[in-house]
């Protein structure tokens, strides 16, 4: 193989049988379990990075199932993302992902800089609640109910949360351990079809971990549950602050 040929053909690894395709990658009937909950304001300080701001110590607890989606299968998952501002434009931080299945993992992460780790997250609907679970290993660290759709969501509003930016910190290490890419990254979601959204009673329970610290961002009161489906288009990201480069060291 030429050199030209290993340029050409380089996007992901491995270089002759990558772990997903070239995008786009489109999602057809993800269905969302959204608890969104008040926690610690300084737990939340601690862990979102600037220049992002914290408007409210608000966390979204998801669980998302995507039974069909280009290149990375039939899989679900679970996490923590952190609604936060960049330049005065409200938008979301994704904090941490725990999922089952291999390509999404290498995709997100190599792609986008999502904080992804294998796990195994469900969402089911049992009789007349919807419930979220995530297993890190053997130890379940998190459990979300919410009655099933027991009221229909402003529309307007879950679409305008869907077409919000998210923010992502992408790191990638030098071969001697040195951090080589910091960055954080930009994305949207495009071509978003909502084929129902549901409102509900709600409850959320985290468990402590030492490799899975849901936890560390602790449950206050629930404000609201959100439940989902829609088809989207998950866009590829930009870079908006290189932390580097030498004009953003300081």
């Amino acid at each position: 193989m030429q050199i030209t040929d290993v340029v050409g053909r380089a996007f992901a690894m491995p270089l002759t049988s990558p772990a997903f395709p070239r995008g786009p990658y489109v999602f057809t009937n993800r269905e969302f379990l959204i608890i969104t909950y008040r926690t610690d304001p300084d737990a939340l300080r601690a862990v979102v990075p600037a220049p992002l701001e914290i408007t409210e110590p608000l966390v979204k607890f998801e669980f998302i199932r995507m039974p069909d989606s280009t290149g990375f299968g039939n899989y679900t998952e679970s996490g923590q993302v952190i609604p936060v501002s960049f330049e005065g434009v409200a938008g979301n931080y994704a904090h941490a992902m725990y999922l089952n299945d291999h390509p999404p993992i290498a995709g997100g992460r190599e792609l986008w800089g999502f904080p992804k780790k294998l796990a195994s997250p469900r969402l089911e609907t049992e009789i007349d609640t919807l419930v979220g679970t995530l297993d890190y290993g053997k130890v379940q660290i998190a459990r979300a109910t919410m009655g099933y759709k027991h009221g229909i969501a402003n529309h307007a509003a879950v679409l305008a949360g869907l077409q919000a930016p998210n923010f992502l910190l992408k790191i990638i290490p030098h071969v001697d351990g040195t951090v080589r890419i910091c960055e954080l990254v930009r994305y949207y979601t495009r071509h978003i079809v909502l084929k129902g959204a549901w409102t509900g009673p709600g409850s959320l329970e985290l468990h402590p971990h030492a490799l899975a610290p849901v936890a560390d961002l602790p449950v206050l009161k629930i404000e609201s549950a959100l439940h989902f489906v829609a088809d989207l288009t998950l866009d590829l990201g930009e870079v908006v602050y290189d932390y580097l480069a030498p004009e953003y060291a300081k």
